[in-house]
């Protein structure tokens, strides 16, 4: 809307348009109203917390379980009970649909794979994943991933992603006690070809029949199964074999007594069947200046993965045509091993930094390019490590030249502390909020907002959400539902935080005490939460770039203009890196003193001894 504002009177719109300015009369005015009473109700000190307003609201579909939205934030994909639909992010108007009975999405992510089409991948209620596209305000289902060709044999989809604007997806798939994970080549020009083809024939007037479009098929560019070293790949292989071996023995070793163990405390056998395994995938782009890789290309060359219960992380390189031997499992291209159990990982912007939380507490920062752990942080007071992310979109705090990453640690009891790492020096653990006192306190949303520095939106399971700034630890505003609405799913919530338009679109629901009528009660809302209308936020957004920033954005990998960025990364970082050996040699020095005098104090003993 720029700088002016528009005012909808209700007496001049009707139907649709009425209804939805009149919902937002009320529910601005509601919002209000217990906008002042919670922050009446939270007054930390003598300072009173404001509340973000609600910018509008909107009914959502029947049972809507999942929000996407794409990089550009145009549209809105919904995935609900009976199937999904896209809606205008702006005027929420529902646009296309696509509708199956007795069907149930859970999942939904959305891609934009061209200027006016986009990628969409679902998995429902039943492990099914499938991919479709909407291409001028239509929806076409692609592929089904999973298709179940026999109910014996039914393969299950547990998570399925996009990346690199479509060009590749991925899917963690398990059939009868076997995992592994399947990833894809999209054929992105072969399917905007058909596209615009169908719509072609859509408008063509001497066509009269629907024609049924046969799309080019999803193939599986590699298969990866849990990795276990076989005698007919003991030689050779892109690791060393000996190396791989020693760790693959070692992980199964630790995973069968750990397995043992879990079931001797259960009281279980260990003749029962096994679990299927679940996998954590991340893709990764090019981070070797010397690959003939573009440094600034989006598309990735390889994905890491690992298993529930492993210690070593695997990387895969991406082939370039898909692997065709069914019976020969893909060998690892690296291997970062680990002293304990990975429990979770993140990876940076970048992806040259990854880092994974292990048992036992420990923080493990992996520089992909050295091929060594940047920084190793041990949290004791942690009883386990729930969730990691990097902090990297947001600039201010990011120093390239000087290698410093931010990393938010989340345990599972509730603490948060930032973790602030670079090579040469030691780790730096900075507390953003202690253990809550009581369960309805610990946060099950905790994210960065990209358009605000230093910010972070969280959401409790009693179901306060609010902003916390980092570098002071406190709570800048609060984000409140109208009165007699909630979040929905406090411990889950459906929402969807859109950086183009700088907002944040969250489901609620009417309060189970509240007395409306059996309708109302059962149609959710959309609340719509414009960070950009409060005063206290909207001085501190920025501008986020668009696509993840390399330190050379031109270069192209040659040896030449590799050396020539080495060099000047070195002159604009010799500052920094002589207050880290100023820093290091004075550690160095305390800790010579303080031998010397424990030396001395020894020898003195020793004399004491001597005389008596």
């Amino acid at each position: 809307m720029g700088d002016h504002t528009f005012i909808l009177k209700p007496e001049l719109v009707t139907g649709h348009f009425r209804e939805f300015a009149i919902d937002c009369e009320f529910y601005r005015s509601a919002g209000e109203k217990k906008s002042r009473e919670m922050a009446a109700a939270w007054k930390p000190g003598e300072c009173t917390i404001p509340t973000l307003e609600l910018e509008s609201v909107t009914q959502s579909p029947e049972s809507t379980n999942c929000i996407a939205c794409p990089e550009d934030g145009r549209y809105l994909s919904l995935g609900h009970s009976g199937g999904l639909s896209v809606w205008c992010a702006s005027s929420f108007v529902r646009i296309a649909e696509w509708l199956q009975d007795r069907l149930e999405i859970t999942f939904l992510q959305m891609s934009r794979m061209a200027k006016r089409t986009y990628l969409l991948g679902s998995v429902d209620d039943m492990g099914v994943a499938r991919l479709f596209t909407f291409h001028c305000d239509d929806i076409h289902l692609i592929s089904v991933i999973n298709a179940m060709e026999d109910i014996n044999n039914r393969s299950i989809c547990s998570t399925f992603a996009l990346y690199g604007g479509g060009h590749f997806g991925a899917a963690s798939i398990s059939c009868n006690g076997a995992s592994w994970l399947e990833v894809y080549q999209l054929p992105v020009a072969v399917l905007l070809a058909e596209l615009e083809t169908s719509s072609a024939l859509d408008q063509d007037p001497n066509v009269t029949e629907s024609v049924d479009v046969k799309w080019s098929p999803v193939e599986v560019l590699i298969k990866i199964p849990p990795l276990q070293l076989s005698a007919g790949q003991s030689q050779g292989g892109a690791l060393g074999a000996d190396f791989l071996k020693h760790c693959l023995v070692v992980d199964e070793v630790r995973s069968s007594s750990s397995c043992q163990r879990n079931s001797l405390d259960a009281g279980k056998t260990t003749g029962s069947p096994k679990s299927p395994k679940r996998c954590t995938h991340h893709f990764l782009l090019s981070c070797d200046p010397f690959s003939g890789q573009p440094l600034q290309s989006e598309l990735p060359v390889a994905i890491a993965v690992w298993w529930n219960g492993s210690y070593n992380l695997l990387q895969y390189s991406l082939p370039k045509v898909p692997i065709k031997k069914a019976d020969a499992a893909p060998m690892p291209s690296f291997l970062w091993p680990n002293a304990n159990k990975i429990f979770c990982s993140t990876v940076s912007r970048c992806t040259r930094h990854i880092a994974l939380g292990l048992d036992d507490a420990l923080v493990c920062v992996w520089d992909r390019r050295t091929g060594a752990p940047l920084s190793v942080v041990s949290m004791p007071k942690y009883s386990s490590l729930l969730k990691m992310e990097y902090l990297d979109c947001w600039p201010e705090l990011q120093t390239p030249t000087a290698g410093v990453l931010q990393l938010l640690v989340m345990s599972k009891s509730g603490e948060l502390d930032m973790i602030t790492a670079e090579r040469g020096t030691q780790a730096c653990t900075t507390q953003l909020s202690e253990r809550p006192n009581d369960r309805a306190g610990l946060p099950s949303v905790i994210i960065p907002v990209p358009f605000l520095p230093n910010m972070l939106l969280i959401m409790q399971r009693n179901g306060k959400m609010f902003l916390q700034d980092v570098i002071t630890k406190t709570t800048v505003c609060f984000l409140a539902p109208p009165t007699s609405y909630q979040f929905s799913s406090p411990c889950n919530p459906v929402f969807v935080l859109d950086s183009q338009q700088q907002a944040l679109f969250i489901q609620g629901d009417l309060e189970t005490n509240s007395s409306h009528s059996l309708k109302e009660a059962v149609q959710s809302r959309l609340f719509v939460f414009r960070f950009g209308q409060c005063s206290i936020i909207k001085k501190r957004i920025v501008s986020r770039p668009a696509s993840p920033q390399r330190q050379n954005t031109e270069s192209r990998g040659s040896p030449e203009e590799v050396c020539k960025l080495y060099l000047q990364q070195r002159l604009l970082s010799v500052d920094d890196r002589n207050k880290a050996l100023e820093q290091m040699f004075e550690r160095l020095h305390k800790t010579a003193q303080m031998i010397d005098q424990n030396q001395q104090k020894k020898n003195k003993m020793k004399k004491k001894k001597g005389q008596f």
